[in-house]
């Protein structure tokens, strides 16, 4: 019997063409799906009939609920080694096998950098007002040579981001729960002596760490009103690190001057979203990661992850 692979959020329908399925496509029909499921319900009704599963990044939650209504299910792939969304427990009670594959921290630094240049240059605007025939030139740029920069994260992201700042010119200071000296002398930039003091030396804040119990809420009302009028707050890791509705606060009554963010708490965003109209904001789809090398390398190591299942030796296994 030949086996049914799905491939979710696949919303560029770009899966089955940017790698190559031919060593699989003996023995399994690929199916991409480039609608996301927003219940789980939806998802279990779709998923009923599938022996594999590939998923993008910590998009879709694989809780034991959805496992245990998924008996047909015997492998999911999702991209990157790290996946909190996936109750492993229920995988493996249920007979399900998890594998992984590499992802590339230089297209969310990118990305920020697209970010932050755009919110301190008003590119949005200047380019809205430009095409719509508008007046010539309406803002005052930011400048970011001899400008702070602050860096909540000096991972393999954080790390890059603080380089790029050093090469604008930028004084750049970094701080997170378990920074050390050592750490930041070796990417060269300066510890800051606690959260609150990068906060209120900076004017560019770039939030680059892991979702945990440490970090979860890391910025609230408290922390976003230590921040400059004139500070710009830059978002490329994960929603759940800043209180959204702070945010916005911060962002209606002009606390900050703006803010660029790339990540939500409910992914896609509904069309009603207070985000989407926010002022002073300037918000992508979850770009972080999308790009050619990591979508390529993504679906590439998937079509090797279903070959190697299929042979009884699982590679690159999660948990």
């Amino acid at each position: 019997m030949r086996l049914r692979c799905a491939v979710l959020d696949d919303f560029q329908d770009v899966a089955t063409t940017i790698a190559d399925w031919s060593p699989v496509r003996d023995r399994v029909d690929v199916t991409s799906f480039t609608e996301h499921f927003t219940t789980e319900d939806e998802l279990a009704a779709a998923m009923a009939d599938f022996d594999i599963v590939v998923t993008l990044r910590e998009r879709v939650p694989f809780p034991a609920s959805l496992l245990d209504r998924l008996p047909r299910l015997k492998l999911v792939v999702a991209s990157g080694m790290r996946n909190s969304v996936i109750d492993y427990a229920a995988a493996e009670r249920n007979g399900v096998t998890v594998c992984g594959t590499r992802s590339f921290p230089t297209p969310p630094v990118e990305l920020t950098w697209a970010l932050l240049l755009g919110l301190a240059r008003g590119l949005v605007t200047e380019n809205n007002s430009l095409r719509a025939g508008g007046a010539w030139q309406s803002t005052v740029g930011a400048d970011l040579h001899g400008r702070h920069l602050g860096l909540l994260g000096l991972g393999k992201i954080g790390s890059r981001v603080a380089r790029v700042g050093l090469a604008f010119g930028m004084e750049v200071t970094a701080w997170s729960p378990h920074l050390t000296k050592e750490r930041t002398d070796e990417v060269g930039v300066e510890l800051a002596p606690s959260k609150e003091e990068l906060l209120r030396g900076s004017d560019y804040v770039s939030l680059h760490l892991v979702l945990g119990d440490t970090t979860r809420g890391l910025l609230g009302a408290n922390e976003l009103a230590l921040m400059k009028p004139s500070a710009h707050l830059v978002n490329t890791s994960r929603a759940g690190l800043v209180d959204q509705d702070a945010l916005l606060a911060a962002l209606r009554e002009g606390r900050i001057a703006g803010a660029a963010v790339d990540v939500f708490d409910t992914e896609p965003l509904p069309a009603g979203h207070p985000l989407r109209t926010a002022p002073r904001l300037l918000a992508t789809p979850h770009l972080g990661y999308v790009s050619e090398l990591n979508y390529r390398t993504y679906y590439t190591e998937a079509v090797e992850n279903i070959t190697a299942y299929l042979s009884g030796a699982p590679v690159r296994r999660l948990h």
